[in-house]
């Protein structure tokens, strides 16, 4: 077997090694990437909180309006249904002579502090029962 000798020019040495040195740079991408990456994942984070809004504002909804059109307290019954962390607003519901309608609004709180949360309204109708 025979060894191959070693050249100085493949290993330079001196400040000229130095300089065009690349170690750390993928640490410096990766600090650079790392705020954007952060805000998608707030944003992630964000979309399903108001998804997940959406879906106890309508449950609550349904909830007061079946209560109500049975001549219950819907508003008790659709403050029962959501979860209290989203501040609902369930008012009384509004019976007419045929269906009971109610209406519930629920606050979604942001996740990045520069916005103030969003507010959620869903509306369900049911049938009376007579």
């Amino acid at each position: 077997m025979r060894a191959f000798p070693r050249s100085r020019a493949a290993a330079p040495s001196g400040p000229r090694a130095r300089r065009w040195n690349d170690r750390g740079v993928s640490m410096l991408e990766f600090a650079g990437y790392l705020p954007v990456l952060l805000v998608i994942g707030m944003a992630a984070i964000q979309l399903g909180l108001v998804g997940y809004g959406i879906n106890q504002a309508g449950t609550a909804a349904r909830a007061a309006a079946r209560v109500a059109s049975q001549d219950g307290d819907g508003s008790a019954a659709g403050a029962a249904a959501v979860s209290g962390w989203l501040s609902p607003d369930v008012p009384q519901p509004a019976r007419g002579a045929d269906t009971t309608t109610a209406t519930v609004t629920v606050h979604v709180p942001a996740v990045i502090p520069l916005f103030g949360g969003w507010d959620v309204t869903r509306r369900a109708t049911m049938p009376n029962d007579d």
